[in-house]
């Protein structure tokens, strides 16, 4: 054995992260790890550039990226002036991830039009499910009887509004192992995009649930970033729990997550204002993710300590950063990672929360008394 070397059980388990010794002779394979030297027993030896490697191979694998993406950035040398062929090479592949996810996306709509029934709908979804065993499409007129098909299904539609708690059950993962809360939420947050993937990006700290509904109960303060956001809140619950909502970026033009991300940085009134949020409050950030960031400086520092942390901001790099880095805060969070987010969302997550703790009231009687 030579000296300084590891065997391949011992480098996984300086790599960690789930790594094994099958995937690191798949990844030799794939040409990702290079052929190691073999002892005079004939055992893989790895050196510390190997260990290098693999970390590098993992922790970009853990962020997404697919195997043979992973191939081409870790050919590339650092200080090699071809960035922008990699670049291109990337956006190539970019393309052809989007493609598979809209040809995906084309078969997840189709089971989604016959899984997502109410059970006004399931006779006639039975039925189009023994059709379709039988239908013989070679001909102009087979085609034509699964267009008809489709159409018996979709008239349904017209005999009754949809029960769309009834039509999430055939569609959502199983979330047995959250609580009501959380399922209620997750269920909300689907409903408001009309997209069943989500779940899997929707992150809760733990102690979130306990946490909002402490500070809802004490009639915390509710900050948002923007007045879109506002809008979107369920106010009759909000004002009967006694909480105030205070919106950073207190300007009625400002309706997009690009105007509000431009305003937050170019007037620094609203961010002192950030900075002068109660304890205890809850933050909710829809659009802006330099909001977030500030958020997350803020409460690295001490400067403010809030209750929860609601993070829905939209963007393709600055908000996934910010989202990351709140994950990482000790601050109860309810987020949705990577790019995905928006006011809407992020106000679907505070109602559902606030819908938790009490039941809407039959009148608007607590808004008039806000403004009298």
């Amino acid at each position: 054995m030579n000296a300084g070397c590891l065997t391949i059980k011992e480098l996984t388990d300086a790599v960690g992260g789930g790594l094994t010794p099958r995937m690191v002779r798949h990844y030799h394979q794939l040409g990702l790890l290079p052929q190691p030297v073999r002892s005079q027993s004939n055992y893989r030896l790895y050196t510390k550039k190997d260990v290098l490697r693999l970390q590098r191979i993992v922790a970009l694998k853990q962020q997404g990226f697919q195997l043979n993406h992973i191939r081409n950035i870790l050919e590339v040398e650092p200080e090699a002036d071809t960035t922008v062929n990699l670049m291109g090479q990337l956006q190539l592949q970019y393309r052809a991830v989007m493609q598979q996810i809209s040809q995906l996306r084309q078969t997840a709509s189709a089971l989604e039009g016959l899984l997502g029934r109410d059970r006004h709908c399931q006779i006639m979804q039975a039925e189009v499910l023994a059709q379709l065993k039988l239908l013989d499409v070679e001909t102009q007129a087979g085609l034509g009887g699964l267009e008809n098909l489709w159409s018996g299904l979709d008239a349904e539609i017209h005999t009754h509004s949809e029960a769309f708690s009834e039509s999430l059950q055939g569609l959502l993962p199983d979330l047995s192992n959250r609580s009501e809360i959380e399922q209620h939420l997750i269920s909300q947050l689907v409903l408001a995009c009309g997209d069943v993937s989500l779940v899997s990006f929707v992150k809760l700290s733990r102690g979130a649930i306990a946490a909002s509904r402490e500070a809802l109960s004490s009639s915390c303060q509710i900050v948002v970033d923007t007045q879109t956001v506002a809008a979107a809140l369920d106010q009759t619950r909000l004002l009967h729990l006694g909480c105030h909502i205070e919106t950073l970026i207190d300007n009625p033009h400002i309706t997009t997550a690009t105007e509000a991300e431009v305003a937050f940085w170019q007037h620094r009134e609203w961010r002192d204002k950030m900075l002068q949020v109660s304890n205890g409050c809850i933050l909710v950030v829809g659009y802006a993710p330099s909001v977030l960031v500030e958020v997350c400086e803020a409460i690295t520092n001490q400067k403010i300590q809030p209750a929860l942390i609601i993070a829905m901001p939209i963007g393709f790099s600055h908000a996934p950063a910010a989202k990351r880095q709140l994950m990482q805060q000790q601050i109860p969070f309810i987020t949705v990672a990577g790019t995905l987010g928006g006011g809407a969302l992020a106000a679907t997550a505070l109602n559902a929360l606030v819908e938790s703790l009490i039941d809407k009231p039959d009148c608007h009687c607590y808004l008039n008394q806000s403004n009298s």
